[in-house]
């Protein structure tokens, strides 16, 4: 695993850092994750895993690992938009990254967030999108996707991925709990939140190995050329959703600070 970030913990934030890590039936990848973030993380840092009942070798392969930064907690939500939001609730860190469970950490990921995240509450790092077996399809995920902060462009066509998202706890407890609708991801509701109550930015670097696998591509691949299976009306209506819950928070937010 080589030595663990302890020089960053020096050079960056002195406190705790939380990785957030949704898990489900992810044995294939998971262990090689983890190796690409403990890596680059401090000895005080944390790595939450909530695992949506896995019935594959997902849990005997993270325990395998016996790092004392990494926790497990238990979910049953069959849904990764809540099994994430379980793991923000029991994330202690003053600093969260979101990870999936089958991409690859970029060297200098950690550093380069860190440092981002001196000015602004939350980042949205580059990345190179990869086949299983992280073959490069896509060198440049944002010039590919037109990726970039804007609340009416994100509502409209998200582009705050939540593999690629490290923010300040301030947003974490602004976002949550997260909309109940699942028009909203996760991501986009961070993503958005994070432009209401602070600065955002987009890292030009790309400080992850984005996994699509052959079942996923098609609809990576369909999203980046704007082409979707989902009905025109859904499309528009699904998009009104995410601008009224936008909204309504930033209402309810100015009524607060006053």
């Amino acid at each position: 695993m080589g030595e663990r970030g302890t020089a960053v913990q020096k050079d960056y934030y002195k406190k705790m850092n939380s990785i957030c890590i949704a898990t489900y039936n992810g044995e294939k990848y998971i262990e090689e994750q983890l190796h690409s973030i403990l890596s680059q993380i401090s000895e005080d840092d944390e790595v939450i895993i909530s695992d949506d009942s896995s019935t594959d070798r997902t849990l005997e392969l993270i325990e395998s690992i016996a790092d004392p930064r990494v926790k497990i907690y238990h979910a049953d939500y069959h849904h990764f938009k809540w099994n994430f939001e379980n793991a923000l609730r029991h994330a202690c860190g003053e600093i969260i990254f979101l990870s999936d469970q089958d991409d690859v950490w970029i060297e200098g990921k950690y550093r380069a967030c860190l440092e981002a995240l001196k000015e602004y509450d939350l980042v949205c790092t580059n990345s190179i999108v990869v086949d299983s077996e992280l073959r490069p399809l896509i060198p440049d995920f944002f010039k590919y996707y037109h990726s970039g902060k804007g609340i009416i462009k994100n509502s409209l066509k998200n582009t705050y991925f939540g593999a690629c998202l490290a923010f300040k706890r301030r947003v974490k407890e602004a976002a949550l709990p997260f909309p109940k609708t699942m028009e909203i991801g996760h991501d986009i509701w961070i993503g958005l939140v994070a432009e209401s109550i602070g600065k955002v930015k987009f890292i030009d670097t790309p400080y992850l190995l984005y996994r699509r696998h052959a079942n996923a591509l098609t609809n990576v691949l369909n999203n980046l050329s704007n082409r979707s299976s989902r009905p025109f009306i859904t499309k528009v209506t699904s998009r009104f959703i995410v601008l009224y819950n936008i909204l309504k928070f930033n209402i309810n937010k100015k009524n607060n600070d006053r």
